[in-house]
């Protein structure tokens, strides 16, 4: 079976164990972030970080341009890198790619500017960074605070005034 074929089938059983809703946020410490690979393939910026974010905060977003689930989380996530990136927000998109035509960087470059994303998007094509995550889902949100440890993570759609009270807790945690 496809890797990501369970992982849909996954967040599908876990949204329907919980009633529509995805797992509860959890703010808390996750350990270290894992560092983004040096040989990474970067759109609308050059090659990140996690060490370089430090005094950041930063939203991780594991998505894939055909999923409608990450679809419809995407105004969320460009509306909180609009309103928090001058406050010390820097979002990174993870696209990992469910299909083999999602692996192509044209076709993400086309998605780019079709869903007008602006913020940084690394290409995961051989799930390098959904592993060093530990990720299972589409969409994942991953909260990094200003030390570089993982202080908060959602699965899945909704809970995104959840999402944005962590937002701002860890910008006003970094003071």
């Amino acid at each position: 079976m496809h890797r990501s074929f369970r992982a849909c089938i996954a967040a599908v059983s876990l949204l329907a164990a919980t009633h529509g809703s995805a797992i509860a946020p959890s703010p808390a410490d996750h350990g270290k972030a894992p560092e983004f690979p040096a040989n990474a393939k970067w759109l609308n910026t050059g090659p990140l970080t996690i060490s370089a974010l430090r005094g950041k905060v930063v939203l991780v977003d594991f998505w894939t341009y055909t999923c409608i689930n990450c679809i419809n989380t995407l105004p969320h996530v460009r509306q909180w890198y609009d309103k928090y990136r001058d406050k010390g927000l820097m979002v990174v998109g993870v696209h990992t790619p469910e299909y083999p035509f999602e692996k192509s960087t044209s076709n993400v470059q086309a998605a780019l500017k079709r869903l007008d994303i602006r913020y940084p998007v690394v290409q995961d094509n051989a799930y390098v960074i959904w592993d060093a995550y530990r990720n299972q889902y589409w969409p994942a949100l991953y909260l990094v605070d200003a030390s570089g440890k993982i202080a908060y993570q959602h699965f899945g759609e909704g809970h995104y005034e959840e999402t944005e009270a962590a937002i701002q807790k860890l910008l006003s945690d970094r003071r």
